[in-house]
């Protein structure tokens, strides 16, 4: 069955589509990408698709020409007579545009959701996803993986310990805290944050009892770091005895490594959806390499995944 399936990967996920590669049982396969000198690019496919499952691995963060070099994929395989074509997308870039929040504004996850069908993909799969809705907005069929399935083992093993509490960085995330709280029969603490604008906390207050505890934050992204590492502070000041993270996508743009170093945040745990962009101390990745390639096992031979979804 695999001589059936090629997995190939754009440029911004390399060292992630290879190691998925690895897991499923097969090598990588090549793609070539010419480059003009406008910023115009053309991948090619240098080896045949024709009749084959072809799964396309890419992130897109930044999303404008990762986005594209994607969508150039999908549209080669296409012509070059692939039977199917699964859009890997462990970060789906767009994806806090979900809906109108003010008016005359874009919808950008619905957006990216309809040029990915327009260029032909049969099937996406992705991880943690910023709005779970969006699955709806495709029409072909969406995998949608949670890194729950990572995370889990290593926040149960904490929760024995009988001092952990779960806590939510912003009423956004209190749904998938809650989850884990329910699921390991642990306390729930939620940080209330205000905004005056986009990545600009104004007042923030804790919601529940974290004196003496060892807290777990849990999140699917993190961006500036503001938000995580200002509940990590105001937890600390609250009396936690300490603060950890395990947040799925690790953006951190801007200021985010300088406030994570410069905060109270004991770790911050994090997948390799995104390729860090340098390394510190405080900050550990867990790979969800082995995870999608199961996944693309088990779709391959038309198996169950349900056993992968712990908490969603």
């Amino acid at each position: 069955m695999s001589k059936e399936v090629k997995i190939f990967a754009g440029r911004a996920t390399q060292k992630l589509a290879k190691e998925i590669a690895a897991e499923f049982g097969a090598p990588l396969g090549k793609v070539d990408v010419a480059e003009f000198s406008d910023g115009e690019f053309q991948p090619s496919f240098e080896e045949t698709v024709r009749g084959k499952d072809v799964f396309i691995v890419q992130s897109t963060t930044p999303p404008s020409d990762n986005l594209m070099e994607l969508l150039l994929m999908v549209d080669a395989a296409k012509r070059a007579s692939a039977r199917k074509i699964i859009a890997v997308i462990p970060y789906f870039g767009l994806a806090r545009q979900d809906r109108k929040d003010k008016p005359r504004v874009a919808i950008g996850a619905k957006l990216v959701a309809n040029m990915l069908m327009a260029a032909g993909v049969s099937r996406v799969m992705t991880m943690d996803l910023h709005a779970d809705q969006i699955q709806g907005f495709f029409e072909v069929p969406v995998d949608h993986l949670y890194a729950s399935t990572v995370f889990f083992p290593e926040i149960q093993e904490m929760a024995k310990s009988g001092n952990a509490v779960m806590a939510a960085p912003d009423v956004g995330g209190a749904k998938r805290a809650n989850s884990y709280a329910k699921k390991l029969d642990l306390g729930l603490c939620i940080c209330h944050k205000q905004r005056k604008k986009a990545n600009v906390i104004s007042e923030m207050t804790v919601i529940g009892d974290v004196v003496g505890k060892d807290v777990v934050l849990v999140d699917d992204m993190i961006d500036t770091a503001g938000t995580l590492t200002r509940a990590a502070d105001l937890l600390m000041e609250q009396g936690a005895n300490s603060v950890r993270a395990y947040c799925t996508h690790a953006v951190l743009s801007g200021p985010a490594y300088d406030r994570i170093e410069a905060s109270k945040i004991t770790e911050l745990i994090v997948t390799d959806t995104i390729p860090l962009k340098k390394q510190s101390d405080k900050i550990r990745v867990v790979s969800v390499a082995a995870l999608f390639g199961d996944i693309i096992q088990k779709m391959v031979h038309n198996e169950s995944i349900s056993k992968h979804f712990i908490i969603s």
